[in-house]
């Protein structure tokens, strides 16, 4: 089981990570960014698109957000300019954490239901599971996004959580 203490912690990981890597990738080409690597989501532009439709899409479930007007699918080119996805990144991270910051920790105890897509059918699950998934999942798709930009050339900092700035 996790705690509010949690979730505000890994809201400022993803932000702290997100511009760790957003500003490595700034340094490249825009043909660099949109090369095709063969990872799920194909690019550094398209994955990182695809973590924004991600974590609206759950926040959609968790807070009201509102849900990306595309499926997975098309989650590559939610946002096809970079500067807009750069803007759009870090609106999202400190919306976030406000989000976090005010979370009722008895919200985390509850259940929630909703309808995957992804799976096609309803679902239930326990929150802080949910929530859990939800940092899981950004941290699994910012790990190709470091390999990607590693085999462009770039260099980003120390993803370690315990050496995060406080």
């Amino acid at each position: 089981m996790i705690d509010a203490a949690y979730v505000q912690r890994m809201a400022r990981y993803n932000r702290w990570q997100n511009d760790n890597l957003y500003t490595v990738a700034d340094a490249l080409s825009d043909d660099e960014r949109r090369r095709d690597r063969g990872t799920f989501f194909g690019s550094i532009h398209g994955t990182f698109s695809h973590l924004l439709w991600g974590d609206r899409m759950w926040m959609s479930r968790f807070a009201g957000w509102p849900k990306p007007e595309c499926g997975i699918k098309g989650s590559p080119a939610l946002v096809p300019g970079w500067d807009d996805l750069k803007r759009e990144r870090a609106a999202a991270d400190a919306k976030l954490i406000a989000w976090a910051d005010a979370l009722d920790p008895r919200w985390i105890d509850g259940d929630l239901t909703w309808f995957s897509g992804a799976v096609g059918r309803e679902i239930s699950k326990p929150r802080w599971q949910l929530l859990m998934h939800f940092f899981n999942h950004q941290t699994h798709h910012r790990g190709q996004v470091h390999a990607m930009l590693t085999q462009a050339g770039g260099k980003p900092h120390d993803t370690d959580l315990f050496v995060m700035p406080e």
